[in-house]
C-alpha cells in the first residue's frame, strides 16, 4: 500500500491521488448530508433543526481530529519520500496510540456537557430535546469517528488515498439504510440518525481494521515498541497537527456562532442556514480535497528534497480550485431554490435558504486559494501560517460581518452570507 509520488508527472501524481480522495470525500459528505435529507423527509422543521445544529458540532469536532490527523500524514509523508520506513513504522505507532486517548478523552468530556452545550450554541427550543439527544449518541461513537480518520491519515501518508474511499464507502451505504430504517420505518426523528451514523461509522472500522489483517501494510512491519508512546514522534505530529486542528476548528466555531446568530432570528432562518451548510461541505470537496492532496504529496516530495515537485504541486491545485469555484459560484446563482428543495419542502425554509446560498457560494472561489496554501505550509510543517490567516479572517471579517449584516438585513440572509465569502 506504501507508494511514493516523488517522481514522473506532477499533474499525474494529483490525479492519481486526488480523484480518490475527492470520492472519499464526496462519499463522507454524502453520509452526512444523508441524514438531513431523510430527516426531512419524514420529519418536521424541529427535527431538520435539531438534525442541522447537531451535525454541524460534530462536523467541527470531526474537522478538529483530521485537521490532528494531519500531523501524522506529514510525518509519515516524509518518511516515506526519504525511503525511512522505519521512521514511518514508528509514526504509525505513536498516531494510535496518541489518538486513542484523544478520542476517550473528547468522549467523555463532551457527554458529560452535552446540555450545556446545546445551550451554548442557541438551538430554537422546539429543538432542544432532539438536540440532546442526537449529540449524546454521536458522542458516544467519538471513538469509531477517531478510529476511521487516523486509519485514512495513516493510508494517505503512505501514498494510498484508494483504501479510505472503500471504507467510507462502506460507512455510506450502511448509513443510508440504517437512516431509512430508524427515521422512516421506526420513525425515531434525530435519535435514529444519531444511531445511524453511530452505527456506520463502527462498520466501516470493522471492516477497515479486516481489511488491514487481511492485506497487512506492504512495506511496514509494525513492532509493540512502535506504539510506545515516544515525546519526539509525538512532539513532530503535533506540531503540525495542532494549528491546523486549531484553525479548522476555529474556522466551525465562526459557523457555530453564525448558526447561533441565525437560531435567533427564529426557526425558519435556523433551518435554512442549517441546510446550506450542508450543501456548501457538498462544494467544498474539491478544495478541501486538495488540501490533503497538496500536502500529503508535498510532504514526501519534501522528505525527498524535491522542493521544486512541491511548488509545482501548489500550482496546479490553485488552478484546479480556482476554475471550479468559478463555475460552482456561477452555476449556483440559477439553481439555489432547487438545491434547497432537496431537503425540506417548507416554502419559507426554501426562499430563506436560496438567499443565503447565492451569497454563501462565493466562499468557494477563496477558499480553493487558501486551501491549496495550507496544504503547502503543513508539507513543509509551517501549518501555523494558516492559521495566522484564519484567525485575522474569523476574528476581523467573518464573524462581526455576520453579525452586522443580520442586524442591517433581518429580512435576508444573502448578506450574512456575502460576509463569509468576505472573510
Amino acid at each position: 500500500m506504501e507508494k511514493n509520488l516523488t517522481t514522473g508527472s506532477v499533474f499525474k501524481a494529483i490525479l492519481t491521488f486526488a480523484l480518490p480522495y475527492l470520492l472519499s470525500y464526496f462519499l463522507q459528505t454524502l453520509y452526512g448530508m444523508a441524514d438531513l435529507y431523510i430527516t426531512g423527509r419524514f420529519c418536521g422543521v424541529d427535527s431538520i433543526t435539531a438534525v442541522a445544529n447537531g451535525s454541524q458540532v460534530m462536523h467541527m469536532l470531526t474537522v478538529i481530529i483530521v485537521g490532528l490527523a494531519m500531523g501524522s500524514t506529514v510525518i509519515i509523508g516524509h518518511a516515506v519520500g526519504a525511503g525511512n520506513m522505519r521512521d514511518a513504522e514508528a509514526a504509525i505507532g505513536n498516531t494510535v496510540t496518541l489518538f486513542m486517548a484523544v478520542s476517550l478523552g473528547f468522549t467523555a468530556v463532551l457527554v458529560a456537557a452535552v446540555r450545556p452545550l446545546v445551550g451554548l450554541i442557541g438551538v430554537p427550543a422546539e429543538a432542544i430535546p432532539g438536540t440532546v439527544q442526537y449529540l449524546t449518541i454521536c458522542f458516544i461513537g467519538i471513538p469509531f469517528i477517531t478510529a476511521y480518520n487516523i486509519i485514512s491519515s495513516i493510508f494517505r501518508g503512505l501514498g494510498d488515498s484508494k483504501s479510505p474511499m472503500y471504507f467510507i464507502a462502506v460507512a455510506c451505504a450502511a448509513n443510508i439504510v440504517l437512516d431509512l430504517v430508524f427515521m422512516g420505518a421506526l420513525g425515531m426523528g434525530p435519535v435514529g440518525a444519531a444511531l445511524g451514523t453511530t452505527l456506520s461509522q463502527a462498520i466501516s472500522v470493522v471492516v477497515s481494521l479486516a481489511a488491514i489483517l487481511k492485506r497487512g501494510l506492504d512495506g511496514v512491519q509494525l513492532q509493540k515498541s512502535d506504539f510506545r508512546p515516544r515525546r519526539a514522534i509525538i512532539g513532530r505530529i503535533l506540531r503540525v497537527g495542532v494549528p491546523v486542528a486549531m484553525q479548522d476548528g476555529l474556522i466551525q466555531i465562526s459557523f457555530l456562532i453564525i448558526t447561533v446568530i441565525a437560531n435567533r432570528r427564529g426557526l425558519t432562518d435556523a433551518a435554512a442556514v442549517g441546510v446550506v451548510e450542508k450543501f456548501i461541505s457538498f462544494v467544498f470537496l474539491v478544495p478541501s480535497s486538495m488540501l490533503s492532496t497538496v500536502s500529503a504529496l508535498g510532504a514526501q516530495e519534501v522528505g525527498a528534497g524535491r522542493h521544486d515537485r512541491a511548488s509545482a504541486t501548489l500550482r496546479y491545485g490553485i488552478g484546479i480550485t480556482l476554475g471550479f469555484g468559478a463555475v460552482a459560484a456561477v452555476l449556483v446563482q440559477f439553481i439555489a431554490p432547487n438545491v434547497v428543495g432537496l431537503f425540506t419542502a417548507d416554502a419559507a425554509v426554501i426562499a430563506a435558504g436560496a438567499w443565503y446560498l447565492r451569497g454563501y457560494i462565493f466562499d468557494c472561489f477563496f477558499a480553493g486559494v487558501h486551501f491549496s496554501f495550507s496544504g503547502y505550509f503543513c508539507a513543509y510543517g509551517r501549518s501555523e501560517l494558516s492559521f495566522i490567516h484564519n484567525i485575522l479572517s474569523i476574528v476581523l471579517v467573518r464573524v462581526p460581518g455576520a453579525y452586522l449584516t443580520s442586524k442591517l438585513f433581518p429580512d435576508n440572509l444573502l448578506p450574512m452570507g456575502l460576509a463569509t465569502a468576505c472573510g
